[in-house]
């Protein structure tokens, strides 16, 4: 075996060694990340009741039944896309907040199997 193949000193010799040697999320982190979800989540509810609001008082008028049905679809995808990013925002907030809140509790104690 060459000098080349031969982990450097600073390579981790394994998986677990690399896990141990990585630092843990802090409750600080998971506080911080559900923070910013939730106020994103809040802007996209925002931003859906805005979209909801202005497709209600501009309804699409065209003569073609064709155009008339893409543009039913477009409105339909856009809607739901806002609604999608709202609650995709909210659920990991909530998640995170969860987390945190169990990262703030006492480590059990494993039990041998």
């Amino acid at each position: 075996m060459s000098d080349a193949d031969a982990p450097s000193p600073t390579e981790a010799a394994s998986p677990a060694d690399a896990e141990a040697a990585a630092p843990r999320k802090g409750p600080l982190s998971f506080l911080s990340g559900a923070l910013t979800s939730s106020l994103l989540a809040w802007l996209c509810f925002g931003m859906s009741g805005r979209v909801v609001h202005h497709y209600a008082l501009h309804p699409p008028h065209y003569s073609s039944q064709v155009a008339q049905s893409i543009a039913t679809a477009v409105k339909t995808l856009v809607v739901g896309m806002c609604f999608l990013a709202t609650f995709s925002f909210a659920f990991i907030g909530l998640g995170l907040l969860l987390t945190f809140f169990r990262s703030l509790l006492p480590a059990r104690p494993a039990d041998p199997a």
